[in-house]
């Protein structure tokens, strides 16, 4: 059976864009952890690379009317990118906001544009930008559609991509532009009672909205999507061939979307560059540690062995993915409250799970093999 359930998953493996023998190119596996931005960041920034990380995203969240963060938010940063170049971990920060600051207006756009400029500036580590954050989900952009029912997200999304590139590589032309950070799903219904986009139809009305603006110049360097599965007990080698859904398994179904985007203009479709920007599996908390947390599990939950298995799975499917260049587990550390997110490789009190040894092994390394289950 052992045998048997290896041949399943390396046919899995291939059939998402994977095959075998190491990496075709170098897959950077890191974290989406803020907690280097209080207390002490070497300190965290080292738990980190003890669990085999080499990156870390640092979030900057924008508001109406801001040209550039706050001085304390820069402050901590700022300690934050340094300790993590010091500790040969590539800081990487996401720029975004909430849809009640939804930035639609010219005005509103020049005002994050510059906040996003104002960043690569004052952060001479950082190399990487990514700008928005699942802009498909009325929590973070509204509205989502127009009053006929047609897209207002992606196309109001476009022209903030559009100058938020344009001001971030006059700062610094080196700097990464990594647009999206697209939710995985979405309900393209906009008589639901929550107004979504799914990734598909975002990523086309986007190109279309690209193109009508007849513009010459990309508006990123690569993509951002967040692939979680549907709950915590679906593996990453799901393909959704038939839904609007995007997982790690339907790296085929992405790059052929870019190209039917944005093949044959300025922006790169099928050779961009993806990064897979968050990515979680919830753990079932031991009674040994439930006093690190506080109220009541929302969701379904996994075993550590399974959460070990599914990250590793889910680095080897990335690695054997051509153009592929990050994975990103949100996050290193659990939450404390159980209503959020308990997809951590170490608990609330940053020590490690049992799933921490294995996934830092091959987050260290990353190959593209297909794993054993």
């Amino acid at each position: 059976m052992v045998y048997r359930a290896v041949l399943v998953v390396g046919a899995l493996l291939l059939a998402a864009g994977c095959g075998s023998g190491p990496a075709r190119r170098g897959l950077v596996v890191g974290v989406v952890e803020d907690a280097a931005k209080a207390g002490s960041p070497s300190a965290e920034l080292r738990r980190s690379t003890g669990s085999g990380f080499r990156a870390v995203v640092f979030s900057s969240v924008w508001t109406r009317g801001a040209r550039a963060p706050s001085a304390a938010e820069l402050t901590s940063l700022q300690a934050a990118t340094r300790a993590a170049t010091a500790g040969g971990i590539r800081p990487i920060v996401a720029v975004y906001q909430f849809s009640g600051e939804t930035p639609r207006t010219p005005a509103d756009r020049g005002d994050f544009a510059a906040y996003a400029a104002s960043l690569v500036r004052s952060l001479p580590d950082v190399d990487d930008l990514i700008v928005g954050n699942e802009p498909n989900l009325n929590l973070f952009w509204l509205p989502q559609f127009d009053a006929a029912g047609g897209d207002a997200a992606a196309s109001s999304f476009e022209p903030l991509l559009a100058a938020t590139y344009d001001a971030v590589k006059a700062a610094r032309e080196n700097v990464q532009v990594i647009g999206g950070g697209l939710a995985s799903r979405g309900g393209d219904d906009p008589s639901g009672s929550r107004p979504t986009h799914s990734p598909t139809r975002f990523l086309l009305d986007l190109g279309k909205a690209y193109r009508a603006s007849h513009r010459s110049r990309p508006i990123m360097d690569a993509l951002s999507v967040h692939p979680y599965g549907e709950s915590a007990r679906v593996p990453p080698t799901l393909r959704h061939p038939r839904t609007t859904s995007i997982g790690i398994a339907d790296y085929d179904k992405l790059v052929d979307l870019l190209e039917q985007a944005f093949g044959g203009t300025g922006q790169p479709g099928r050779s961009l560059s993806i990064v897979y920007g968050e990515y979680g599996v919830e753990t079932t908390i031991p009674p040994g540690e439930a006093s690190l947390y506080s109220g009541r599990e929302v969701v379904p939950t996994v075993d550590e062995a399974t959460q070990a298995r599914y990250y590793t799975t889910a680095i080897a499917l990335a690695a054997c993915q051509p153009t592929v260049e990050m994975l990103l587990f949100f996050h290193l550390e659990d939450e404390p409250s159980l209503a959020g997110l308990q997809s951590g490789v170490r608990y609330a009190d940053g020590t490690p799970k049992s799933s921490e040894r294995s996934v830092a092994r091959v987050a260290a390394h990353p190959r593209c093999s297909a794993p054993r289950s």
